[in-house]
């Protein structure tokens, strides 16, 4: 069967290079030719957002920042961008900084500059989330794909060792989330891998010496083309799941995506045996799920969803609420049963096995 898909590559300017955060931001706000800036950045980022922002001139600053992007909180900053006549919003930090700029841009159309301090990707994504009343709520709208990112070694190093490797793995479930998603096709596909292959060197390499700066730019440049094929590839199941768990039950991000993972991949790898040797490629092992095992353990990667603080009794309500957002482009057929069964195993923390090694 010959090859035959539709991909869409999103526009964005890519401004990467240790150092240099400071004159790529201003050199992008004068591209831009911004009069009032907003920056969105947590107050725990100050000495980075120093550094970031030394060479331009902030109009105003939202620090409410919060994992999962609460209603409440988006509706005051987009009033505030609103009221101060604000033309471009400079995001610094990880997924919840960029979380809450997209929800800015989602209703005001102002664009974004995101300077990344993770390894989430958010930055590289038409995708947004918000959550109200312990519901989280995603979709993808070209309004709130930053018109730039700045990437920055330096800007990771403050970042711990464990929190960094929790945001890489959480990149990596970008990757193998593009392999079969609803809109997965041979270029998201192709990304994914050399994004599997660069987080899988650089992040044993931050493990080992986390002010490296090589093991932080294969991480930066892995996160970025982990987003990349997310963005094409859209959310699969294993980011169904998680934004569940994150929103519904307040579970950390990062931690979470990197407990749930290797359980999803487990339950499709069998059914999907290209995207399983693409993964095992990128991971230089016989299958996607001995790679995947061997590097969390190599990096003492959280395992039981249990350890994250999620109850066992909430299984049953959260696969209720999971259930119907699973894509019907997942390679493997998903019921409650397998579904809860999926959870509970994911709770636990046990080896993850996949069907063809029960």
């Amino acid at each position: 069967m010959g090859l035959n898909f539709t991909h869409e590559t999103l526009g964005q300017r890519l401004l990467f290079g240790s150092g240099k955060a400071a004159i790529n931001v201003a050199e992008e706000v004068a591209r831009q030719g911004s009069r009032k800036v907003m920056l969105v950045a947590t107050s725990l980022e100050s000495e980075i957002v120093r550094t970031v922002t030394s060479r331009i001139s902030i109009a105003l600053t939202c620090d409410d920042v919060v994992q999962h992007v609460p209603i409440e909180g988006a509706e005051a900053a987009r009033k505030a961008a609103t009221d101060n006549g604000i033309d471009l919003i400079i995001s610094v930090g990880g997924g919840s900084a960029t979380g809450l700029a997209k929800a800015i841009a989602l209703t005001t159309g102002i664009p974004i500059l995101a300077v990344a301090t993770t390894y989430a990707g958010s930055e590289a994504t038409n995708v947004w989330g918000l959550t109200e009343a312990t519901r989280k709520t995603t979709g993808s709208d070209i309004k709130v794909l930053p018109v730039a990112v700045v990437y920055d070694a330096q800007l990771t190093y403050s970042l711990p060792v464990d929190l960094s490797i929790a945001s890489g793995m959480n990149a990596i479930a970008h990757c193998i989330d593009s392999m079969w998603a609803p809109g997965a096709d041979p270029i998201n596909q192709a990304l994914a891998t050399e994004g599997i292959r660069a987080l899988a060197s650089g992040l044993p390499m931050i493990l080992r010496n986390p002010s490296g700066e090589r093991g932080r730019e294969l991480a930066l440049y892995g996160a970025y083309l982990s987003a990349a094929s997310f963005a094409s590839a859209g959310s699969g199941m294993h980011h169904k799941i998680c934004h569940v768990l994150g929103g519904t039950y307040r579970l950390p991000h990062a931690q979470t995506h990197a407990s749930v993972l290797p359980y999803v991949l487990a339950f499709n790898a069998p059914f999907a045996e290209e995207a399983n040797q693409r993964i095992a490629y990128a991971l230089g092992a016989s299958s996607g799920l001995e790679g995947l095992n061997l590097l969390r353990a190599a990096l003492n990667v959280p395992t039981g969803l249990k350890d994250l603080g999620f109850e066992e009794s909430n299984i049953e309500e959260a696969s209720e609420i999971i259930f119907p957002l699973i894509p019907e482009s997942n390679p493997r057929k998903v019921s409650r049963e397998n579904l809860i069964e999926l959870l509970h195993t994911a709770w636990a923390g046990e080896t993850p096995v996949s069907n063809d090694e029960r």
